[in-house]
């Protein structure tokens, strides 16, 4: 017996016994059946030591169960729909040179390979020869003979009879529910069909239905409950606004929108329809009303606003949101003249709605006092926006003036606010993505 373990001698030789004997190649017999599956990794790129740790899960399960006198069968997929690979094959043919440094001296592929692969088909050949020399090399208890892509037609064939078979058991519904799109193929996608924003998660914003001479003006918010507290609204001057018809279900709403949000709507089950451009100066120092409170606020003017993110139109609660305050602080003493507004935002009183035990009635302002903060551009109002919302959510309660919603705590009141609001139309779902999405 060696003194020291030789890791490389002792694997190849068992390997190389394994695959002589076939002792991973599962046949029908007589004793219980048990089959695993493992995520399929996906062939876009040089498997890495996340495929190791999950495939190692799955080889100790099929291994002690075939200890146990089961007939394991463990087979191995690659996945390979989607539009990474096509991506990856235009990027290749193109010479991107990003793609090109990434997969030359990260994956190490050769230049001289690398610039082969200039189609779907060419990524997957190369990359699943690659994958399964890497996990045979390791290894793990496969049935090779049973390997195979999700694009075959045996496979796509046992998807079909997989998913019939769970509706027919009433395993699967039909509904509705918000998904990643993609505008240009028209057609749902999910984390492995995009290009970049994989991560990305669908984020469940409220909005709010503010409303302005038979317009609705729609603020998007993840905290419903500061409606209660809106002093005003925010319109960016520089960014296109639309006026647009949308179905509802009782009467059609005519809504006030940046253009990016109406792109955005688009894809939605709305129904909508594009009315006019709508100049956003005309949309700056009128007074709309808040649904909840029915008090007139003030629409102010606000760079920061971007027409990409919720409606375009934002919603401000200085007492409980930093970069409101800062914001509205900044324009202390400016000339609006040319918006038509003559009074001075220095006099808008700030509205508390949440008690807070660290806090005063204003715990923005205490914010930004604590970090000294100086203009709405300062790196630390995140940190102090951070900081509110964190201690607002795990110990404050709501006040006198939210109505019958006064002493719930702020960790329980969004969703039933929300439903409230969507019962009395004042409020509707609203769906965005936690960061960009390339599909």
């Amino acid at each position: 017996m060696n003194a020291e373990y030789l890791p490389d001698f002792i694997e190849r030789k068992w390997i190389s016994k394994w695959e002589q004997e076939a002792i991973f190649e599962s046949e029908p017999n007589d004793q219980e059946k048990y089959f695993i599956t493992v995520p399929y990794p996906y062939l876009n790129g040089i498997l890495h030591a996340g495929h190791t740790r999950t495939f190692t899960i799955g080889d100790v399960i099929a291994r002690h169960k075939r200890m146990q006198g089961l007939n394991v069968l463990f087979p191995m997929g690659f996945h390979v729909t989607g539009t990474p690979i096509v991506g990856l094959a235009e990027l290749i043919k193109n010479r991107d040179p990003q793609t090109i440094e990434v997969y030359s001296k990260h994956h190490g592929i050769p230049e001289s390979k690398l610039h082969t692969l200039e189609s779907p088909e060419k990524i997957v050949d190369f990359f699943s020869v690659e994958a399964e020399k890497s996990m045979r090399s390791i290894g793990y208890s496969i049935d090779w003979r049973r390997k195979f892509t999700t694009t075959d037609d045996a496979y796509k064939k046992f998807i079909e009879w997989q998913f019939n078979h769970l509706y027919k058991n009433g395993y699967i519904v039909k509904g509705s529910h918000p998904v990643k799109w993609c505008p240009a193929d028209d057609n749902p996608v999910e984390d492995h069909d995009i290009l970049h924003g994989e991560g990305a998660n669908i984020v469940d914003y409220t909005l709010i239905k503010f409303e302005y001479e038979g317009c609705i003006f729609p603020c998007a918010t993840l905290r419903p409950e500061t409606t209660f507290g809106v002093t005003n609204l925010w319109v960016n001057p520089e960014i296109e606004y639309v006026k647009i018809k949308v179905a509802n279900d009782e009467n059609d709403e005519t809504w006030v929108v940046s253009k990016d949000a109406y792109d955005k709507l688009l894809h939605t089950d709305k129904d909508i329809q594009l009315i006019e451009t709508v100049p956003s100066f005309s949309l700056i120092g009128i007074k709309v009303t808040n649904p909840l409170t029915r008090e007139k606020v003030i629409t102010l003017p606000a760079s920061f606003v971007r027409g990409d993110n919720g409606s375009g139109i934002v919603m401000s609660v200085p007492a409980h949101a930093p970069f409101d305050y800062l914001a509205l602080r900044d324009l202390y003493g400016s000339d609006l003249s040319a918006y038509g507004i003559d009074e001075n935002p220095r006099y808008i009183k700030l509205i508390s709605l949440i008690d807070v035990p660290e806090f005063s009635d204003y715990p923005a302002v205490d914010a930004v006092n604590q970090f000294n903060i100086n203009s709405q551009n300062d790196s630390l109002a995140e940190d102090a926006t951070k900081l509110v919302y964190k201690k607002e959510y795990h110990s404050g309660t709501l006040k006198q003036n939210t109505g019958k919603y006064a002493n719930i705590k702020v960790s329980k009141i969004k969703d039933i606010l929300t439903k409230d609001l969507i019962d009395q139309n004042i409020g509707e779902l609203f769906y965005e993505f936690s960061e960009p999405v390339v599909c």
